[in-house]
């Protein structure tokens, strides 16, 4: 068969169980009957008879199974795609599991299990990854591998190696592994161009949920473009996005993270990295990295260890219609508006103006007047994310760009040579080298922060990002964040727990936080009191040690 007809007989198929799904509300077995036997009791020929459920065996895959035979034929023909789809792109792919020490031995007068009283405690965790290269080259997460003192690869056919890293990039989250294998045992994948994938084009994730290896799932390409917020903060302050981010709703779990989102002939089209939802576990949003990003990255990885960004200088939002009016511009006007450019940056040397007046919109305060980047070397800016999309994927470090802006109204182009981003903190919250560890990342949350949660805006404490998976935070059961919003142009996470003391002392930024934990020692119990969906409560943390870097 043609590839573009089994093409077309998948998506009839998917069209006709849409139907039968539709049909099947109220469910009626009318026409489908499960199999039954009679079993009389005694001798007597009058007695009721009894059905009594059985297993039974599958039909023969001659026999047809559906009045339809042609539906039966396009179901048979999916079900043979996924098949070889699997049987393609599973023996690439790999569990990964991480070991990491939470600091030196705690000397306790008793052991946990499989440990002696001398060694130090570790958390473990498991991800995926890919093969890239027959030179042992493997694609993962940077959050799967971030702070691991271990690691090791299990490959397809249950056979296990140790791991080392060879490049990492928070921005991307993307990280390089290095294993010793023979050729022989690495099966690369093959790239697609996810410039090219469509809303509800077919998409399958393989991965190692929850540590299950070789685990594939089906679903569709539910939206394309999003943006994925940085996990991290650069030295300048900042915080970026991953651009281009495919969203699906095939199903993706804890574990996923690292693995791969395929299209119908077996291409990786994106990484699974994150899902959004309020329980941690699949909800039908998960978020991949596109393989176009994932391309450019990993071979900077290889060879340099790695990898620099593009780099602008400015913060700003989408021009919306509300915007435009606000500044004499025509409602219909679109474009990414100027909120700040950061000092002695490219965009600041090409003199790019940030927005200098403060209106009210809807009872927030809102920054206007900056320029409004309508095109990047000739091609269009609807909305911030283009030009983010744009420096990500279509640019280079020292490379010239041409901005089209309008300044006061009026069209006009400047050109700024790019340079390379500020490289990005340590991910974990605290920065001393002494006191204790929680495991989380946090920013002290602001009134516009506040009121974007609903809270009041002289609402101090520290907003919860994200909570390092195994660490006490995690143990104890905080949230972090994970609702996307845009805030006087930065876009992040808002909506995790917010700490608002600690030990019923009063924690009313980021700073004090730290403080509190530099003077708390590894293996104290403190009591946290937090603000979760509005209401207080206090949740009991045992302080870890700081993981060696």
């Amino acid at each position: 068969m043609k590839p573009q007809s089994r093409l077309s007989l998948i998506a009839v198929s998917l069209i006709l169980m849409g139907l039968f799904a539709s049909a099947c509300v109220p469910f009626n077995f009318q026409g489908f009957r499960l199999p039954k036997i009679q079993i009389e009791q005694g001798n007597s020929q009058s007695q009721t008879p009894v059905v009594v459920p059985t297993a039974t065996l599958a039909p023969s895959s001659s026999a047809t199974t559906l009045e339809n035979p042609s539906s039966a034929n396009i179901l048979t023909t999916l079900e043979d795609t996924l098949a070889q789809v699997y049987a393609q792109v599973n023996p690439s792919v790999v569990n990964i599991q991480t070991t990491q020490r939470l600091g030196p031995a705690l000397n306790l007068p008793f052991n946990f299990p499989g440990q002696s009283p001398d060694q130090a405690p570790v958390t473990r965790s498991l991800g995926s990854g890919f093969v890239w290269d027959t030179q042992g080259h493997i694609v993962t997460n940077n959050h799967v591998i971030d702070g691991a003192d271990r690691i090791t690869v299990t490959f397809s056919d249950g056979s296990t190696v140790e791991a080392q890293v060879v490049g990492a990039d928070s921005d991307a989250d993307l990280a390089v592994l290095k294993v010793d294998v023979t050729p022989e045992k690495l099966v690369p994948v093959r790239l697609a161009d996810s410039k090219q994938v469509k809303v509800g084009q077919l998409a399958i994730a393989i991965g190692n949920p929850y540590g299950l290896e070789g685990t594939m799932t089906v679903g569709f390409i539910s939206a394309l473009g999003r943006s994925l917020p940085v996990q991290s903060t650069a030295n300048d302050g900042a915080t970026y996005t991953i651009p281009d981010v495919i969203q699906t709703d095939a199903p993706i779990n804890p574990g996923n993270s690292g693995g791969v989102l395929v299209n119908i002939r077996g291409e990786v089209i994106g990484v699974t990295a994150a899902i959004e939802s309020p329980v941690r576990a699949n909800a039908g949003i998960g978020f991949v990295i596109p393989s176009n990003i994932v391309r450019r990255v990993v071979p900077a990885l290889i060879a340099t260890g790695r990898y620099d960004h593009p780099y602008l200088g400015i913060s700003g939002t989408t021009l919306t219609s509300d915007l435009a009016k606000a500044m004499g511009l025509s409602p219909d006007q679109r474009g990414a508006l100027v909120i700040d450019v950061t000092p002695n940056s490219p965009a600041d040397k090409a003199g790019l103006r940030g927005s200098d007046r403060q209106i009210t919109l809807d009872g927030n305060p809102v920054r206007v007047g900056g320029d409004v980047i309508t095109a990047i070397d000739g091609n269009p800016v609807q909305k911030f994310e283009d030009l983010a999309s744009y420096l990500a994927t279509s640019t280079s470090v020292g490379q010239k760009v041409t901005l089209t802006i309008l300044r006061n109204g009026r069209e006009q182009t400047i050109e700024v040579t790019l340079g390379a981003r500020p490289r990005t903190l340590s991910s974990n919250l605290t920065t001393a080298q002494s006191g204790a560890y929680l495991g989380i990342t946090g920013r002290t949350l602001t009134p516009e922060i506040a009121q974007a949660m609903g809270l009041d805006q002289d609402q101090q404490g520290v907003l919860v990002v994200n909570v390092v998976n195994g660490s006490p935070a995690d143990k104890a059961g905080l949230r972090g964040s994970f609702k996307p919003a845009t805030i006087n142009g930065e876009q992040m996470l808002i909506g995790g727990d917010i700490i608002t003391a600690f030990d019923g002392q009063p924690i009313t930024s980021f700073e004090d936080l730290q403080a509190a934990l530099a003077q708390s020692s590894p293996g104290q119990k403190v009591t946290l009191t937090i603000l979760r969906e509005g209401k207080s409560q206090r949740v009991d943390v045992t302080l870890g040690a700081r993981p060696n870097s």
